[in-house]
């Protein structure tokens, strides 16, 4: 009797068993693409298969491996961002959603009444940094009453050229003591308060939604890796022993702001790759925080979706004379104690620069450390560069450094206010790769982007850059095949060739084609299919 039942047991779990055998497959079969593989070469593919999360290069198949006919759509790698600010994306307070690709006011309204159809009634949305009026037909920001109508049931705020909320979120701030214009208008230290008014009604579970959502934003572009380069830290956390403090929406606490991430990466919920690189600003002479990060994280730890990769974008206080491109002077006075010490333990490490003058002393430090620690195999890299010129380049090849360009001037440039200087800089054979700085200055469409990169034209439509554009081919080759070297991940990430990880994306048109995308039609491409690591992440192919 009981062997019959056990039979009768093993007979009815077979199909269950033959059903769940493919559960988690990371196998599939690309077929009728143009597939642009980016190798060395620029081979193009009309089929490609991955097994096991990495590209195959045999014709042998699992039989868990499924075909996708793409019907003759353009493939690219997954895009590799080599400096965002993808954590603080996902730790802003409320429910974010990023107005970056609007062109109108209209347009603004219509993201927001979409954002608000997936969130409850009087749920809080937010859309902070990342914009520029100047991006809008109308050059200016949408009104309290605009607002209202996209947005009558939802309490939002908008911070980036200046601050205005709507009507329940000036019933909202008020309530916490937050001065607001009858316009809705937020100004000077009263925005800081409303930030701490979110960020006080903020849980874990929200951080990691907002986190998830910001995956979700980035991979529907085709992004499929972010390099993160930290935040400032916020007024008031502990045990930062003197590090330089600020308190704004680039802001987070250090020792917890990776939180969210983690307990999604514990629960196999990633979707994008995540490479950390640990922002220090130390004060100190002996560096404290950066040596303690130091001695208590490791280079390369971590997985294919998770990783600490280096330190960034800054190591000590970044102090000079006058801001921004102005800046002038002598640099901090620890600056060569910290780069040392990173040689030593042997991390990569970026730069932020936004002046020759940076740029300059940047470049000292670097040839003062590679004498004593050679740095080509750390890969190092100074990031923005928008004065840098050939000789800074010329040194930084020397000494096996490279750059990291990122054209958030697409949004705030004007001009007389352009830059990098993308054709010297490619053309003076230096490593170069690309990425967006986004979270509050840029924006993280990559196509936004490539768009600045191969026009030289702002959000307004201005030409800023001239005589600086980059061809088609080599702007999505910085964003794909370049940037796998910053990471020390070339040989796993930006190319689709045997062996590397398996991520792709499909495109809604043909990035390659002038006649089929124009200039202007580049902004509008996104992804239709984004695959990482063998496994679908977003998929909008007609069904």
């Amino acid at each position: 009797m009981r062997s019959s039942l056990a039979v009768l047991l093993l007979s009815c779990a077979t199909p269950a068993l033959a059903q769940d055998a493919c559960a988690g497959s990371r196998d599939l079969r690309i077929v009728n693409a143009r597939i642009h593989t980016m190798d060395a070469k620029d081979t193009i593919l009309n089929e490609i298969a991955i097994q096991d999360g990495k590209f195959a290069t045999g014709t042998k198949l699992s039989p868990c491996t499924k075909t996708i006919n793409l019907r003759g759509r353009t493939v690219v790698p997954g895009l590799i961002d080599n400096h965002n600010h993808i954590v603080l994306f996902g730790m802003r307070p409320g429910h974010d959603v990023r107005i970056e690709t609007a062109s109108s006011i209209a347009e603004v309204q219509a993201i927001l009444r979409d954002r608000a159809k997936t969130l409850p009634s009087g749920a809080f949305i937010t859309t902070l940094g990342d914009w520029n009026a100047k991006q809008f037909a109308e050059k200016r920001a949408p009104t309290l009453e605009e607002l209202d109508q996209a947005l009558p049931n939802n309490p939002y705020v908008m911070n980036g050229s200046g601050t205005i909320t709507n009507t329940l979120g000036k019933k909202f701030f008020e309530s916490k003591g937050v001065m607001v214009n009858p316009s809705g208008t937020i100004t000077g230290q009263q925005f800081t308060a409303a930030l701490h008014a979110l960020r006080d009604i903020q849980t874990f579970d929200d951080m990691k939604q907002g986190t998830m959502y910001a995956m979700q934003y980035l991979v529907s572009f085709g992004l499929t890796t972010s390099a993160d380069m930290g935040a400032f830290t916020i007024p008031g956390t502990p045990d930062m022993q003197g590090a330089a403090e600020s308190d704004g929406v680039e802001s987070l606490n250090p020792w917890t702001m990776y939180d969210a991430f983690m307990a999604l990466h514990r629960e196999g919920k990633m979707i994008e790759r995540l490479r950390i690189y640990y922002l220090s600003q130390d004060t100190a002479p002996d560096v404290p925080i950066l040596k303690e990060r130091m001695l208590n994280a490791f280079p390369g730890f971590g997985d294919d979706m998770l990783r600490s990769t280096g330190i960034g974008e800054f190591a000590a206080a970044w102090r000079f004379q006058g801001r921004g491109r102005g800046a002038q002077g002598p640099g901090p006075s620890n600056y060569e104690t910290a780069l040392q010490m990173v040689a030593k333990h042997g991390w990569a490490f970026q730069q932020h620069t936004l002046s020759l003058n940076e740029d300059q002393f940047t470049t000292s430090t670097f040839e003062k450390v590679n004498a004593v620690t050679p740095i080509a195999d750390l890969r190092w890299s100074i990031a923005h560069v928008p004065k840098i010129d050939l000789p800074t380049l010329l040194r930084l090849k020397a000494i096996g450094a490279g750059v990291a360009v990122h054209g958030w001037l697409y949004l705030s440039g004007t001009p007389n206010n352009g830059g990098p200087p993308y054709r010297t800089i490619v053309d003076s054979g230096i490593h170069v790769g690309a990425g967006s700085d986004a979270a509050a200055v840029s924006v993280f469409d990559p196509w936004f982007e490539i768009y600045y990169m191969v026009t030289g034209k702002n959000a307004a439509g201005e030409l800023i850059n001239d005589k600086q554009q980059l061809t088609r081919q080599e702007a999505i080759r910085l964003y794909t095949a370049n940037n796998g070297w910053f990471l020390h991940e070339e040989d796993k990430l930006g190319t689709i060739e045997g062996g590397k990880l398996g991520d792709l994306v499909a495109l809604n048109d043909d990035y390659f084609d002038p006649k089929k995308v124009s200039d202007e039609g580049i902004k509008k491409l996104k992804s239709v299919l984004t695959v990482v690591g063998g496994q679908i992440v977003y998929d909008q192919l007609p069904k």
